[in-house]
């Protein structure tokens, strides 16, 4: 199958440092190639993969030092490359939320498009009625939520590489973790709180958006004078195992509908288990007792932390290696690219 996966912009492919989306499009394309497709990444450069690369933009729009830049720009030439080159496609899988809507209705029935960000927001459930005929895809059910009736087709996990994580022999276990952004909806204020609370050591390893600069100088900075906690700054893709599988957890102490959380499952992926408020995506990711601990305050996130040495890392692991491999992700959507109504037609005489 001839597939055109289609990334945003923003990073690259896989991204050097923080990076939802372009790790996922990464991972799938990857698979993608590993199982027998041609697959054709069109993507910002600096991007590595084993598929086809077309380098839309010189490089990721948020490593781009220029002051000045028109991320709309960009994406519009993105849409342009990816339209020249349609017919050279069986399937168009996009992964930049409903952009591509106005310049593909022609040839919607072969696309998919898989909705990584948050539904509940003003206009988004017009927008996608008013283009009901593209094919979506949730991460979770709980996605779909605000927009119930949109033309889902299927729910696909996101997956990851699985020999890029893995279980360490002797994790050291010392420390609790916090990977993302310093945000207020990611609210690495509770995770501190619960640190100090069990009297655990936290090591945040995030980055800060300029969105959430003044949010990081007034609420959080002053929360780093604690002897306990360390803040590391955004650690590389090479040093994201060892952090996450050197934990005694990882704190996921969201407070917004969070789509997925690839966080969760790449500390699965090294036998860590996951503390998680009751949140979003969360009770779809993770497995109370399994993989981790699901709680609705600090009082039970503390409680946590006590008893996560009783779960058994080689069996967080293997849920992981059900569920959420990169392999299991793809095999999901090469399904759902069989099922599209382009492909179920005859050949053209």
């Amino acid at each position: 199958m001839k597939i055109a996966q289609v990334s945003p912009l923003w990073e690259a492919v896989p991204p050097t440092f923080y990076g939802g989306t372009e790790r996922v499009v990464a991972n799938l394309s990857n698979a993608l190639v590993d199982q027998g497709n041609e697959v054709t990444l069109f993507a910002a450069g600096g991007s590595h993969t084993r598929a086809t690369l077309v380098p839309v933009r010189r490089q990721a729009l948020r490593l781009d030092p220029a002051p000045l830049k028109s991320e709309l720009a960009a994406h519009l030439l993105l849409m342009s490359e990816v339209r020249r080159r349609a017919d050279e496609f069986d399937v168009l899988h996009f992964h930049i939320d409903l952009l591509h809507f106005p310049f593909f209705e022609d040839m919607a029935d072969r696309t998919l498009t898989t909705i990584h960000g948050r539904l509940d927001l003003t206009d988004l459930a017009e927008a996608y009625g008013r283009w009901s005929e593209f094919p979506l895809v949730s991460l979770t059910h709980q996605q779909r939520e605000p927009m119930p009736s949109a033309n889902w087709i299927g729910t696909v996990h996101n997956g990851i590489d699985d020999t890029h994580f893995s279980p360490l022999t002797k994790p050291t276990g010392a420390y609790l973790a916090f990977l993302g952004r310093i945000a207020p909806e990611k609210r690495p204020d509770r995770a501190i709180d619960v640190a100090i609370r069990a009297g655990v050591p936290l090591k945040i390893a995030a980055k800060v958006d300029a969105v959430d600069r003044a949010y990081f100088e007034n609420c959080i900075r002053p929360l780093l004078q604690h002897p306990l906690i360390e803040y590391v700054g955004e650690v590389s893709d090479a040093e994201k195992p060892g952090f996450l599988g050197n934990a005694r957890a990882l704190l996921f102490p969201i407070d917004w509908p969070e789509p997925f959380g690839l966080v969760m499952i790449e500390a699965m992926a090294c036998g860590t288990p996951v503390i998680a408020w009751r949140c979003g995506s969360v009770p779809e990711v993770l497995e109370h007792g399994l993989t981790g601990f699901i709680v609705d305050n600090e009082q039970e996130a503390t409680a946590a932390v006590k008893h996560v040495g009783k779960l058994d890392r080689a069996r967080i692991r293997a849920a992981f290696e059900r569920g959420f491999s990169a392999k299991v992700m793809a095999s999901a959507y090469v399904k759902l690219y069989h099922g599209l109504p382009a492909m179920s037609l005859p050949a053209a005489a």
